[in-house]
């Protein structure tokens, strides 16, 4: 009969996953020697703190794939998809937020140097942001400089 230190000492309590209490049951495994080096490679690179949080989580995201076929699959893809989901938008954000900002500087030097160059009047100005507009929604912002040279070129 096991005595009550070691008793204490195969069950541990933690925070599993979801941030629960829960106890955890230590029990004995064998690993091969190539194979626990690649665990201690990575698991600092998978943000677990130990060995054995590295293995759970191995085991966990193994077993969930074994489910795939049960309804037990959605506690194996709904975090994972949302992981994705999330690091695919936001990366596409900072994308799109930097091509921005570097398409609204370009565009910026683009309006002071022709107001530099160029004498329109108020009226001339209005009439052309009206028909740009309507070019940019009718062309759904695709914008042609060769034919906008013609246009230009037809007026004068």
């Amino acid at each position: 009969m096991p005595d009550s230190k070691n008793k204490n000492r195969d069950n541990d309590s933690a925070r599993d996953f979801d941030g629960t209490i829960a106890n955890k049951t230590r029990f004995g495994v064998y690993f091969f020697s190539e194979t626990l080096k690649t665990v201690d490679c990575l698991y600092k690179s998978d943000s677990c703190s130990n060995r054995s949080e590295f293995v759970e989580k191995a085991v966990r995201f193994y077993c969930g794939y074994l489910l795939q076929n049960k309804p037990e699959l959605i506690e194996y893809l709904a975090p994972q998809i949302g992981t994705i989901t999330d690091g695919i938008i936001k990366g596409s954000e900072q994308r799109l937020s930097r091509a921005l900002f570097k398409l609204a500087v370009e565009v910026g030097v683009q309006t002071h140097v022709l107001a530099a160059i160029n004498d329109i009047d108020n009226s001339t100005l209005f009439k052309l942001r009206s028909m740009v507009s309507d070019e940019v929604r009718r062309t759904n912002g695709i914008i042609n400089f060769e034919n906008a040279l013609r246009y230009q070129r037809n007026e004068e």
